[in-house]
């Protein structure tokens, strides 16, 4: 009876470890099997991918503005132009082969974060400085800058405004939920003076209080000075301080956590610099396919899996240029010499000809 009832217990014990090491094995299963998350954030292989969806939707939501000229512009007969908005149209050829799938959705300077996080956007295309801040708390990913700027001030010319201690006592409008605001209150302190900071919701609502008199000054990057004053009735009246108060990267981001999507628009934005480099324009790119160049023909598809590697055709990059040109053409056709703005590319050119724009190796 000892006996019996000692191998009764025994054998109970072996159940139950068999029991456990079951359920250790089923919660190793359904971790590995059913989580989707992982401690990084990132996407793992049951979940879908932006590019995924891009390519089942057939479009790509670009965040754009729509009160800038030159950068981001709803023009009367609701189409969009500027220079953010070839980008985003850059964006749509080099992945479904169609600029005109690009589907352009406004933003502003307090919504366009948060619509790359909820996914309402894919890509953020908005004249956006890059900043540690903000690349590294809000959940999103810097592409390539494709615009050097640097804030300054726009002030009328009868308040006789030489240098920038010259305003104090002034009321400066600023754009809400931009750096402008922490910049020019920064330069403020630093020479001893002090302004009257009046924030607006947009750049429309800042240009009109100004042009009413009812500030005296305004901030914005440089280039959005110089697009405003194109649009103003008397040019003359107004001048653009020689100051620069920041650096003002302008670059495109994204959602983080999807390393294929990042590498595809990264490298987009590259192609597009290396297109000018190479001299392929968009009315060249397809007798460029014949050159016997083994670069130019590996970035252009012709031979390799450069596009493959990224998951998408090796022509990618000629359906790219076709779509909507190399970089200096996007350039000068909505900010340089084919533009109402005249602007020069300064730190914008390339880096064979003095600028900043320098495209990694296509290999």
């Amino acid at each position: 009876m000892g006996k019996y009832l000692k191998a009764k217990a025994l054998g109970k014990v072996a159940m139950l470890l068999v029991a456990s090491v079951l359920v250790v094995t089923g919660c190793s299963s359904s971790t590995e099997q059913g989580d989707t998350s992982n401690a990084s954030g990132g996407k793992t292989q049951s979940s879908e991918s932006i590019l995924q969806k891009v390519k089942a939707r057939g479009k790509v939501y670009i965040g754009c503005d729509t009160v800038l000229p030159g950068f981001g512009f709803l023009e009367t007969d609701g189409s969009y132009s500027g220079f953010d908005i070839e980008i985003g149209k850059a964006f749509a050829a080099a992945i479904l082969g169609d600029p005109d799938a690009a589907e352009m959705k406004p933003v502003t300077g307090q919504t366009r974060f948060t619509a790359l996080q909820t996914g309402e956007i894919d890509i953020l295309s908005r004249a956006t400085t890059m900043s540690i801040t903000r690349d590294t708390t809000l959940g999103i990913r810097f592409l390539p800058t494709d615009f050097y700027d640097g804030q300054g001030i726009m002030v009328q010319k009868s308040k006789n405004v030489k240098t920038f201690k010259d305003l104090d006592g002034m009321r400066i409008g600023v754009e809400q939920g931009t750096t402008t605001e922490k910049n020019v209150t920064t330069k403020l302190a630093a020479v001893g003076a002090k302004a009257n900071i009046v924030v607006f919701e947009n750049q429309d609502s800042i240009v009109s209080a100004y042009e009413a008199g009812s500030i005296d000054a305004w901030t914005s990057d440089k280039s959005g000075l110089v697009s405003r004053l194109a649009g103003m009735s008397k040019q003359d009246d107004h001048v653009i301080l020689e100051e620069t108060l920041s650096k003002e990267p302008l670059t495109p981001a994204i959602k983080a956590g999807d390393d294929e999507w990042f590498n595809v628009t990264r490298w987009t934005v590259y192609a597009l610099m290396q297109a000018e480099e190479l001299g392929i324009t968009q009315a060249n790119v397809e007798e460029m396919l014949k050159s016997d160049d083994p670069s130019i023909r590996s970035f252009l598809g012709a031979e390799g899996d450069l596009g493959k590697n990224l998951g998408l055709s090796n022509d990618w990059v000629v359906n790219l240029i076709k779509g909507v040109g190399n970089y200096g053409e996007i350039y000068e056709r909505t900010l340089g010499k084919g533009s109402a703005f005249k602007l020069d590319r300064g730190l914008n050119a390339l880096w064979t000809d003095g600028g900043l724009m320098y495209s990694p190796p296509f290999n």
